[in-house]
């Protein structure tokens, strides 16, 4: 019954009858900061204070280099349920992931963009920074949002929510 249920929201929204990230089309590489949010209620923002738009999540300053952070978090991405990686500008650190619904395969788009950040106080990392500097930190920018749909009933924040609590225990591991 599923199936049949799967196959007329299709019929409708044809990006649901495709598996993974296909069926939409590859975003170019985009510039975060300033981005135009909708006014639906189906997008959340994580990002650091003071980013502008303001963000649903204030995210930290990482104590690891950019590259670091960005490797940590495409991890967290692919092991998150029905999360499809769609492109990746790696000279950028930034990707593009489709995360699907369990029931009707609707797709939800997530971004990833890794920023340098201020060093961060602490204890050196030799070889990285003059003593007494503290580590080079790195900034992260989150924005999930429905393809379809005007509310996502709080799904793509507790999605972000998930995946920085899910990024602070990989990086807590060593």
């Amino acid at each position: 019954m599923t199936w049949l249920l799967r196959m007329l929201v299709a019929l409708v929204f044809p990006a649901c009858g495709l598996p993974g990230a296909q069926g939409l089309p590859v975003p170019p590489p985009m510039t975060l900061p300033g981005l135009h949010r909708p006014d639906s209620p189906n997008t959340a923002l994580a990002a650091p204070a003071g980013f502008t738009p303001a963000p649903d999540i204030v995210t930290r300053a990482y104590p690891v280099p950019p590259a670091t952070l960005y490797t940590a978090i495409r991890a967290v991405a692919a092991a998150a349920p029905r999360s499809f990686p769609q492109v990746a500008y790696d000279d950028r650190l930034q990707a593009h992931y489709v995360v699907r619904s369990k029931l009707l395969n609707f797709p939800d788009l997530v971004t990833i963009q890794v920023i340098p950040g201020p060093v961060v106080p602490g204890p050196v990392v030799p070889g990285q920074v003059t003593p007494g500097q503290g580590t080079p930190g790195s900034g992260l920018i989150l924005w999930s949002r429905s393809v379809y749909g005007r509310s996502d009933f709080g799904v793509n924040k507790a999605r972000l929510a998930g995946w920085l609590a899910a990024l602070d225990a990989r990086l807590a591991t060593p």
